[in-house]
């Protein structure tokens, strides 16, 4: 197995492509070792000590450590994990456990509520993708978007001038009745 890595955005954060699928849909984030209770292989991450986040993608999975620590201490410690747990036939989720962000959303705002979803899983989600994060919708409440960043996109140092620069002037271009994105935790 050749596991491939780059580099994020954020620093504290690494993407692995290990040439398979990692998740068959959507998306799944584990913030902490307590959350990963779920899910065998993120468990197997968090063993490795320094690692403080895990993110699962489509065909990635995303690592976030300890910002006093070096990448390439951690990194044989991590390739090896994500083998390890590939060769083991554990499922990355136990089945019925995984996470995509979307919730339903009803009333007067649902068509503008459906466009966001929209423009955010047809232009943003791809992008940041790319860069080993996610970003889902949590809500929208007079003019104003919140959402969430996740995997290198939590704590992503340029974050804010994504959402800010990238995301509130792609939605307000497109929504009129969109005024501000701002972000939500967990």
């Amino acid at each position: 197995m050749f596991i491939q890595t780059e580099a994020t955005p954020n620093p504290a954060t690494l993407k692995f492509l290990p040439g398979q699928t990692v998740l068959e849909m959507g998306t799944a984030d584990f913030p902490s070792a307590e959350t990963a209770g779920t899910s065998p292989m993120a468990k197997r991450l968090f063993a490795v000590d320094g690692v403080t986040g895990v993110f699962f993608g489509m065909d990635f999975v995303t690592v976030t450590k300890l910002d006093d620590l070096e990448w390439n201490h951690l990194k044989p410690s991590i390739l090896g994990a994500i083998m390890e747990h590939y060769q083991s036939g554990q499922p990355v989720i136990e089945a019925g456990e995984q996470q995509d962000g979307h919730t339903a959303h009803e009333g007067a705002d649902s068509e503008i509520v459906n466009q966001i979803k929209e423009l955010l899983d047809t232009r943003v989600r791809p992008a940041v993708a790319q860069d080993g994060g996610d970003i889902t919708f949590h809500g929208f409440d007079r003019g104003i978007v919140y959402l969430h960043m996740k995997g290198a996109c939590a704590g992503c140092p340029s974050s804010t001038m994504t959402l800010k620069m990238g995301i509130e002037n792609l939605l307000r271009h497109y929504i009129p009745e969109v005024t501000e994105v701002r972000p939500v935790a967990a």
